[in-house]
């Protein structure tokens, strides 16, 4: 998003820049130029007979459908640029790249900022946490990537890997509609591993806008594993099969 937006703010400055060159060559001329400009300006319109003014029926009815034309071509810009808005603090344009915002109707695939979460901690399997995704209010997206990216930290260590439960692909969030997926943070016997208060949690592995998610408790991590999005919280009890 920040490359797209700085390569629109760069084609505003080089157009800026145009019109202020252009604007000067204009100035820059002398008396001399000025003078011949309104010379060949008159003498055009004394080469111009009574013929070249008036129009005959046929004419006129090209140039009305000229208008037309024109002001449908006007129209359909004015309706394509869009507005802005912003949602999830991301502005967005129509054909400005894919922040949070109204997306109803195009299909988009959900970014980690278009969605709200939630967690809670559930006891089944020997205890896990439950995320719930929705849509924020406006947002049609898909949760084009059947596993969420998740992780403790930003060590390696703290990755959590995919189980292959649960699954469907795309889910469509819109509404109330709501996707899950299931989060264990220790899989391993024992007293060891690492004590976090947040997760965080993204759509995809290269999502630029990760959530860090605060936990209903502490959780002791080690060797973590997380499930595929369903809209089945029964299919997200992630368990090393």
């Amino acid at each position: 998003m920040r490359s797209r937006l700085a390569d629109r703010s760069t084609r505003l400055f080089l157009a800026a820049a145009a019109v202020a060159a252009l604007a000067a060559t204009s100035t820059a001329c002398s008396p001399d130029d000025a003078e011949g400009a309104a010379s060949s300006a008159a003498s055009s319109a004394e080469g111009a007979g009574p013929s070249s003014s008036a129009s005959d029926p046929a004419d006129a009815t090209g140039s009305s459908g000229s208008g037309t034309n024109a002001s449908d071509s006007s129209g359909s810009g004015s309706s394509g640029s869009g507005s802005s808005s912003d949602t999830g603090g991301k502005a967005t344009a129509s054909g400005e790249g894919e922040g949070a915002g109204d997306k109803s109707g195009y299909g988009q695939s959900c970014g980690t900022n278009d969605l709200d979460f939630t967690v809670t901690s559930k006891s089944q399997a020997g205890g896990y946490y439950l995320v719930t995704a929705k849509a924020k209010s406006g947002i049609t997206c898909y949760l084009d990537v059947n596993t969420p990216s998740v992780a403790f930290g930003s060590g390696a260590d703290g990755v959590a890997s995919p189980v292959g439960q649960g699954g469907e692909d795309p889910i469509k969030l819109s509404g109330s509609a709501v996707a899950y997926t299931g989060i264990n943070p220790k899989t391993t016997d024992g007293d060891g591993g690492k004590e976090f208060e947040t997760v965080i949690i993204a759509t995809t592995d290269d999502d630029p806008d990760p959530a860090e998610l605060a936990l209903p408790d502490t959780a002791t991590v080690d060797k973590p594993i997380v499930t595929n999005w369903s809209t089945d919280p029964t299919e997200t009890v992630p368990v090393i099969i």
